[in-house]
């Protein structure tokens, strides 16, 4: 089994020499993994940088003596891959986050398209943001990963167009009979640059939103014959994606 991760907010310049990791985290490795000495751990600040520690020993319930040899950074992946997710209902983004954080999905773009039910307003649009991010850090802790998913602020319909005129390849996971659409599975993708995709709410990305993505350099694509709940879409699709630009091989 490979070593847990625990995320740290900086790494001292250098690093190296004896490092304690407490708070929350020290608590978890202490009280709750009960790490002894000589098990290896990973710190992260979770934007790409990490060291592989050996533990050395325990103080109290919430601090954690490592080892600390070097610090390393992992390049970012290429081609980079952000998902434009549309606001599911209840806890369903929370499980978008989760899964797509866990296949490997570089940025989410929370998404209030016309017909999501759920809406991201005031204080209750800052507290569904914030466990998106609790979300993407947790998932990224179990999934080993030391380069989180970045969650972006919600984003209106015409900053997602925005995102997809840049792209290196911009998709939108929907069949269109007017524009037509094309398997994901067999278009051509870039191998480096970045991919924005789109997944559209459960009662489908409206056809003022098409016309503006298709505008904006998108393509509609579908995945398969069956129609998948706009949480587990994304998911689908970015592992799809990994895996046929080699960021899985």
């Amino acid at each position: 089994m490979t070593a847990p991760v625990f995320v740290v907010e900086h790494f001292r310049a250098g690093g190296g020499g004896q490092y304690v990791l407490d708070g929350p985290e020290g608590r978890h490795a202490v009280s709750v993994k009960r790490l002894q000495p000589g098990e290896e751990v990973v710190l992260t600040d979770g934007a790409g940088r990490y060291a592989v520690c050996d533990v050395i020993g325990t103080e109290g319930k919430d601090r954690l003596i490592v080892h600390m040899s070097t610090v390393d950074e992992e390049p970012e992946g290429s081609p980079r891959i952000t998902v434009v997710q549309a606001l599911p209902k209840g806890d369903r983004g929370e499980v978008a986050v989760e899964t797509m954080t866990e296949v490997g999905v570089d940025a989410i773009v929370p998404w209030q398209a016309a017909r999501c039910i759920t809406q991201w307003k005031g204080d209750r649009g800052l507290k569904a943001l914030g466990k998106w991010r609790a979300t993407a850090r947790e998932a990224g802790k179990q999934s080993r990963r030391v380069r989180f998913p970045e969650i972006a602020d919600a984003a209106t319909t015409k900053q997602v167009a925005a995102l997809l005129a840049k792209a290196d390849f911009a998709a939108v996971l929907h069949s269109d009979f007017e524009y037509g659409s094309e398997p994901l599975a067999t278009a051509e993708l870039p191998t480096d640059g970045e991919i924005v995709l789109v997944v559209g709410p459960e009662g489908g990305v409206c056809r003022e939103e098409l016309a503006l993505f298709h505008d904006a350099g998108a393509k509609a694509y579908v995945l398969g014959a069956t129609v998948l709940r706009t949480s587990t879409a994304g998911t689908a699709a970015a592992a799809l994606l990994l895996g046929r630009t080699g960021r899985w091989s």
